[in-house]
């Protein structure tokens, strides 16, 4: 999706459960509505586990996709 402006990237390769989503969390809630934060992530868990928080917390989850066991997701700030 190019036409998306990511405005925030948080890397979160090398980290595992629960990290992820605990930086994710800590990076959305510096965010402002309607933000995109973009996430990459390693720990194959993240596949699972930021959807699941998305969908818990009230974010949309714009695109995600994986490439050679890297995991990346945009994500609309709500």
């Amino acid at each position: 999706m190019a036409d998306i402006k990511v405005d925030k990237t948080l890397d979160a390769k090398g980290l595992y459960c629960p990290m992820p989503v605990l930086k994710t969390k800590k990076a959305l809630d510096e965010m402002a509505a309607g933000q995109i934060l973009e996430v990459i992530a390693s720990d194959p868990a993240s596949k699972s586990d930021i959807p699941a928080f998305l969908e818990r917390v009230g974010h949309s989850l714009i695109e995600a996709s994986e490439q050679k066991s890297v995991f990346s997701f945009l994500i609309r700030k709500e």
